[in-house]
């Protein structure tokens, strides 16, 4: 289907662009309604505000072809987490089309809907729920009119399943979607607005376990990832790394990198060394022979990193005010805790990669990347190309958490296909990817509260971290809003309270630092939901019981109350557990997905144990409950690795991590059983990927404490 007319778009701001706009109003009245505006934005990103999407032509989505399959052209990436099948669900539920007929693929940014917002946040299904449902819908009534023209009949007559249109009563008289389309001639005509949906009694896929669409293709090896990716006569490129953090490149020569076995070109711009070769090792080796000068750079160690991140005492923005905590806090028992998150890196799989083709007329990239928009936008800038020459085909991905918004790989090869004339891949070692990529920033958290009568009067948290999404936004946008909103994320509280406040402090460190799942989220709830069980501890309370009592009746406190009691019923909270385990609860919410953890653990050999996560996920309506099961799944697991074993450390200017043998991973013999309870309601789907996250090192600390009486402040979690 082709040729349509674009149907008319209503305009809503995405987070970004209303973030970016708040300057709009002039400096004089921007500076002096800073505070107010800081906390106004702080309270709208704290609700979970999703950036939604346009309605789009359904002609971009789909393809109905003449042997009835329906291709799925898809501007979300598939990095393993499911996504695919549960948005092909949401489309099969509209258009009427078997399951086994329809087709997925990765739009590209010449064929398919581009997304500017990319996959990321957890707001995918959240996100194109509603665009994906109209479009599917919008598509069914096309061809239900083109049908209704073809058989002579009024469109009302027809009836749309299994990827037929019959004629009500007369099943004699029926097309198939393919047999409609063999026989179109001229324009589709899209409606301008979207026919009424399904109502959800009727849902045949929405809310069933589906078998993944990309299943058999990963498991035969048809799935193609960014580093697999290969053209005819492609060469291998390799970049020279700056030796220290904050080194650049201050002069550069061939020496006699040219004159080594395949090398077909040295490339050296302003910022750039780099090598073309027949083989990625002999690309890596060449480099080695360039005559390189850098500047000195930072002679950084740990302890700069670990001082330069910590919390100055009632600095930052204000992201929470209720009531007047600083007037409170010294009243009844005090309490005062600090709390610190490590830098971590991404560890995923697949390193950073990319094949890009220059040619005359256009350029192909094919790239392992969350963000295919963008990536379109930077590789045309290092050309000095129009963007529409420029075509991203994403390919899945081996892992992403938000270290696939990096362009390096793409920009790379693209500088060096232009330079050869052939296609050029470029696919990062283990070694670049933990020494030359970016990382969670670390954190520092100051917790104040008050206790009175057994319950908390007043309550403050004080946060300092390092940059997340400001590393990715222009600077003047971050001297606006002043606290990174990735790096808070999840830093406020929650519970019912008269008197609280959080505070967020900007760190800038000569450590490149940004997205990591979950942005600030499992370093955020780690300090506050660790702190909680210190305050229920000093009152003599039962961790579940006082946070059920510090929560309220409003609809947000009622969630909290029913995941934190499904959890610890399932969990078997309060009763007896074998000599030598404690259970830890904790809790949180993320992209307004509520989540409570228990976890049950034990001591071996001097080190943490975790045996059982029960886990409870009110996440609105599920599309797919095994897909949503496996999400919960695998960010407890990445989790719990980070807090019980990851950390990147620095020495003398230097990631000292190269490879896995110095950042060691949970393994699956430590792996713990893991029990799912998806306990929500509602009409509509929430976050998903990341949520889970929150509660889990929270909730391991707060277990060791009761079996050792140790309470652990930092991670990784260490006795």
């Amino acid at each position: 289907m082709s040729d349509a007319v674009a149907p008319k778009k209503s305009w809503r701001p995405t987070r970004r662009q209303f973030l970016l706009g708040l300057g709009v109003g002039g400096v004089g009245a921007l500076a002096l309604g800073l505070p107010a505006i800081r906390l106004g934005v702080a309270r709208a990103v704290d609700k979970g505000l999703v950036p939604s999407s346009d309605p789009l032509d359904p002609t971009l989505w789909f393809e109905v072809l003449r042997d009835d399959r329906v291709r799925l052209h898809l501007p979300k990436v598939e990095m393993g987490q499911g996504i695919h099948t549960a948005l092909a669900q949401i489309a099969a539920e509209e258009l009427e089309v078997p399951w086994e007929r329809l087709e997925v693929v990765h739009a590209t940014t010449a064929h398919g809907p581009v997304d500017k917002q990319g996959t990321s946040g957890s707001m995918t299904v959240v996100g194109l729920y509603q665009p994906l449902r109209e479009s599917a819908a919008t598509l069914r009534e096309m061809l239900r009119a083109e049908a209704a023209r073809q058989l002579g009949v009024q469109a009302s007559a027809l009836v749309a399943a299994g990827g037929t249109l019959s004629v009500r009563d007369q099943p004699e008289k029926t097309l198939r979607y393919g047999e409609v389309v063999a026989k179109h001639t001229g324009t589709w005509e899209v409606p301008e607005q979207p026919p009424a949906l399904k109502p959800a009694k009727d849902f045949q896929f929405i809310g069933k376990s589906m078998p993944r669409v990309d299943l058999e293709a990963k498991l035969t090896g048809q799935g193609v990832y960014g580093y697999d990716q290969r053209l005819p006569g492609m060469l291998y490129g390799a970049t020279a790394r700056p030796p220290r953090l904050g080194s650049t490149l201050r002069a550069a020569r061939e020496g006699k990198a040219r004159q080594q076995p395949g090398v077909v070109e040295v490339l050296i711009e302003s910022d750039f060394a780099s090598v073309a070769a027949e083989s990625r090792e002999q690309a890596h080796a060449a480099l080695a022979h360039l005559e390189l000068e850098w500047t000195e750079g930072e002679s950084l160690q740990q302890a700069d990193v670990d001082a330069r991140t910590t919390v100055k005492d009632g600095e930052g923005v204000l992201v929470q005010e209720e009531g007047d905590a600083p007037a409170h806090l010294g009243r009844g028992k005090q309490l005062t805790a600090e709390y610190r998150t490590p830098l971590a890196a991404h560890a995923h799989l697949e390193p950073q990669a990319a094949l890009v083709e220059v040619k005359p007329e256009r350029v192909r990239v094919w790239t392992s990347t969350q963000m295919p928009g963008s990536i379109r936008k930077q590789v045309a800038k290092a050309l000095e190309r129009d963007e529409e020459s420029v075509e991203i085909v994403p390919t899945h991905l081996g892992g992403g958490f938000g270290r696939r918004l990096d362009p390096k790989a793409a920009i790379e090869a693209a500088r060096l296909s232009r330079a050869t004339g052939r296609p050029v891949h470029v696919g990062w070692t283990r070694a670049e990817e933990f020494r030359h990529g970016f990382f969670r920033p670390p954190t520092h958290h100051v917790l104040k509260a008050s206790l009175e009568s057994g319950k908390v009067l007043a309550f403050e948290h004080q946060q300092a971290s390092g940059d997340v999404l400001f590393a990715l936004i222009p600077e003047a946008a971050g001297a606006v809003l002043g606290a990174d909103f990735g790096s808070w994320r999840g830093a406020t509280i929650r519970y019912a309270m008269p008197h609280r406040r959080t505070l967020a402090q900007r760190v800038k460190l000569p450590v490149p630092t940004a997205t990591w799942r979950g942005l600030g989220l499992l370093a955020n709830t780690f300090a506050l939901e660790s702190f909680m069980d210190e305050l229920a501890h000093a009152a003599g309370e039962d961790p579940l019981a006082f946070r059920l009592k510090h929560l309220g009746d409003d609809e947000m406190e009622r969630r909290f109350r029913r995941v934190l009691e499904a959890a610890a019923k399932q969990a078997g909270w309060g009763t007896a557990l074998p000599e030598g385990r404690a259970r830890g609860i904790a809790c949180s919410v993320d992209m307004n997905t509520v989540v409570a953890q228990v976890a049950e653990v034990s001591v071996e050999n001097g080190r943490p144990r975790v045996h059982r996560f029960t886990c409870a996920v009110d996440c609105g309506l599920v599309i797919n409950p095994d897909g949503a099961t496996a999400q919960v799944e695998g960010g407890i697991m990445m989790a719990l690795s980070s807090a019980l074993s990851e950390r990147i450390t620095i020495k003398n200017g230097q990631v000292e991590a190269e490879n896995f043998y110095d950042y060691p991973l949970l393994t699956m013999r430590e792996a713990p059983d893991i029990d799912t309870l998806l306990v929500g309601e509602g009409d509509k789907p929430l976050g998903m990927g990341e949520p889970p996250m929150g509660p889990v090192a929270a909730a391991v600390a707060n277990a060791l404490f009761t079996l050792t009486g140790k309470r652990l402040r930092s991670l990784p979690l260490k006795l």
